[in-house]
């Protein structure tokens, strides 16, 4: 994996970027996180927090997939 891959792989995300990526509500965000449907933040100081991009990504992709399954 060369660097730029582990850059993107690592790069965190506010919670807009989360909303407008997945076109969800805040409320739903976190409600989906307490039911374990949705990937946890990480807390990156006193008063914020961020996601992984990979793992929303990841998260859009599954709810892709599951189109064709369901």
């Amino acid at each position: 994996m060369n660097q730029l891959q582990k850059s993107v792989q690592h790069k965190l995300i506010r919670l807009p970027k989360v909303v407008e990526l997945t076109g969800r509500s805040k409320t739903r965000i976190y409600d989906d996180i307490k039911n374990n449907t949705f990937p946890k933040q990480i807390k990156t100081g006193p008063r914020s927090v961020a996601w992984l991009e990979n793992e929303i990504n990841n998260w859009i992709e599954e709810k892709q997939e599951q189109r064709f399954i369901n």
